[in-house]
């Protein structure tokens, strides 16, 4: 591939625009080789490495890739850090790391769950941009149980730095959603108090910081669905090839969002 300038490559990745990606060069956002990028450079996305936030950007025009994983806890959703004990690149297979993929959002240190990777910026947007408001599930482990007031609370609108965060559903587990729950963490943890919670938002541990907020401290947090893709049989530590349908069904439910709800300010991130 001939040499282009790096605001180009950016967009072409789908990681934003020409404007956006020059924005990203500015910010200190962009890496070439390790280095920070300079503005208006011209990098071979082939030949060199090229990194927005630490995920390594595709090859424009090549075959993209699609993978989901049951993440353990303790366990940092980044391609590298040399300060993190693991990353979840160690528990993707060697044919997926020859994609050069990178995780589409976070989940924190502490949470679990499923998380989805790619080398498909466009793809990886659509899930990710607030304006698409994808539904994300999760499982919240508590000591005890949430009061009727504080489940009230949740749904109505905590305050936090981004603006008003609220739950789109907060419901407790039957026992035999717990038991199904179990089945896929490692450990179990058998004795938590477990609720539904279903967010269209994406704030940075916002999940925490609500149930913080109403003094029910998360002791277990686990994601178990975007959009329309389920955690389903992964075991703790399991990575598998997401289908084309399912790749497919997961960019229409996002494409489908934004005729019906406004557009959420923040950036997707992790619970």
């Amino acid at each position: 591939m001939t040499r282009q300038r790096i605001q180009k490559v950016i967009a072409e990745a789908g990681i934003a625009s020409r404007r956006g990606g020059d924005d990203l060069v500015r910010a200190g956002r962009v890496t070439v080789d390790g280095r920070p990028a300079i503005l208006g450079e011209q990098v071979d996305p082939e030949m060199q490495r090229v990194e927005v936030d630490g995920n390594v950007l595709p090859a424009a025009g090549g075959p993209r890739s699609y993978w989901a994983l049951n993440k353990p806890a303790g366990v940092v959703s980044t391609v590298r850090d040399r300060h993190a004990g693991r990353t979840v690149m160690e528990f993707l297979p060697p044919d997926a790391l020859r994609a050069r993929l990178y995780p589409v959002g976070r989940l924190d240190e502490d949470s679990e769950g499923l998380l989805l990777f790619t080398d498909d910026g466009a793809w990886a947007d659509l899930l990710l941009h607030p304006r698409y408001g994808v539904e994300r599930e999760y499982m919240v482990g508590l000591d005890r149980s949430v009061m009727k007031a504080q489940k009230m609370a949740l749904r109505t609108g905590i305050e936090l730095e981004e603006g008003l965060a609220r739950v789109d559903h907060l419901d407790d587990l039957t026992p035999a959603q717990v038991r199904n729950l179990l089945l896929l963490l490692e450990p179990p943890y058998p004795e938590l108090r477990w609720y539904r919670v279903v967010l269209a938002q994406g704030w940075k541990r916002q999940i925490r910081r609500m149930f913080d907020a109403v003094g029910m401290p998360v002791r277990r947090l686990v994601r178990v669905r975007v959009g329309t893709l389920k955690l389903t049989d992964l075991r703790a530590g399991e990575a598998r090839r997401l289908t084309r349908p399912e790749v497919s069904l997961l960019a229409s439910c996002a494409r489908a969002q934004t005729t019906t709800r406004p557009p959420k300010r923040g950036v997707s991130s992790e619970p």
